[in-house]
């Protein structure tokens, strides 16, 4: 589920959780839900505290926030389909709170709810008090993100807000487990927090670039999560496995990744680039060029040859395999259409050229 996510985490972790970071906690789901302290609200009839006997949803968004705009409209949805429950969205971490109203105003009847701004002294530089004694305590640093407060003024729910339509339906009904959610929620916080301590090593032992200490973390993080097994193979055990030279494993990993990938031809691409990538310091043995010139054919069959980066590592594979006339045109076809995509960064197509002009002194040699 996509969100906008404060920048609060290291590299590694990035890799581990997609940017989401653990934050010391103070509050979970089956605690008290803290007071609402806003400056003030810019739509619907305000709220002074939460009153027993009724259920709230607490919604945390910003203006500048993609996926906000987007769960927006769901929140009115929701709204309209539980009117005894009462939402209130509350604008957080806002550069400048003087576009809230005008931002409401401007999306009408897609935010048909109460919606309120936080308590931000001047000092603080957008970090208000609800984002405090709600985000920050609850370790939440990506919006949107909303709280399900029960009947007996307790968070039962914590969440994307894209996530919300059963939990909320089952707290209305009040057949909702508080007792399981809360062991739940303690669990993946426990395990986030672990993922943090382990990002952190990764990280060093990336920046040290000792391939050892990698491998080992990368098998702890495994353990942990077992479903992170995938990405963090193509995206650091087998480079790092190609930069020990250690090749046999390297080859039997590669076949292992063709075979979860399947027929997607970034993924056959990534795998690819990564046994024929110029910076990892390692020239790849014949089998596993072999594999990686096997494998680049078959992306760039897939994308139609219509591709500029797959065409580009295609014609790498070549020009490691000897076949520098094939390198050549390949190349010269990979620049040709990475100019036509504007989404291909100036600095990635100058590397391209640069790698042609090696390709054409090999040819005249």
């Amino acid at each position: 589920m996509v969100s906008c996510k404060r920048l609060v985490g290291i590299a590694a972790l990035a890799i581990l959780t997609g940017g989401v970071t653990a934050r010391a906690q103070s509050l979970g789901i089956g605690d008290g839900a803290p007071k609402l302290e806003v400056k003030e609200f810019v739509k619907g009839e305000p709220v002074k505290a939460f009153e027993p006997g009724k259920n709230y949803v607490v919604e945390f968004w910003a203006t500048w926030c993609g996926p906000c705009r987007v769960s927006i409209p769901h929140l009115t949805e929701l709204q309209k389909k539980h009117p005894e429950v009462t939402f209130i969205g509350v604008s957080i971490w806002e550069q400048d709170q003087a576009g809230v109203k005008p931002f409401v105003e401007q999306m009408g009847e897609k935010m048909k709810y109460r919606v309120a701004m936080d308590a931000v002294p001047e000092a603080k530089d957008g970090e208000g008090a609800m984002a405090q004694s709600w985000m920050k305590a609850a370790g939440r640093n990506g919006i949107p993100s909303a709280f399900i407060v029960n009947k007996d003024g307790k968070i039962a729910w914590i969440g994307h807000p894209m996530q919300m339509d059963k939990p909320l339906e089952q707290i209305v009904a009040g057949s909702w487990d508080l007792q399981a959610a809360a062991k739940q929620f303690r669990k993946e916080a426990e395990e986030q927090s672990k993922l943090e301590k382990l990002g952190t090593r990764l990280n060093e032992s990336l920046q040290s670039g000792d391939g050892k200490k990698i491998l080992t973390v990368l098998d702890e993080i495994i353990a942990l999560k077992p479903e992170l097994e995938l990405r963090l193979d193509l995206q650091l055990r087998l480079p790092t496995l190609i930069k020990l030279d250690q090749q046999d494993k390297a080859l039997e990993l590669a076949q292992k990744l063709e075979k979860s990938v399947g027929q997607q031809a970034e993924g056959l691409n990534l795998i690819a680039w990564t046994i024929v990538d110029p910076s990892s310091g390692t020239k790849p043995g014949g089998k596993l060029l072999q594999l990686a010139l096997e494998l680049a054919r078959r992306a760039d069959e897939k994308s139609e040859g219509k591709n500029g980066p797959i065409a580009d590592t295609l014609a790498k594979t070549y020009f490691d395999s000897g076949e520098v006339a094939k390198a050549i045109e390949t190349q010269e076809r990979a620049i040709r259409l990475s100019k036509k995509n504007s989404q291909i960064p100036a600095k990635n197509i100058d590397e391209m050229e640069e790698r042609l002009e090696q390709y054409k002194k090999a040819a005249k040699k």
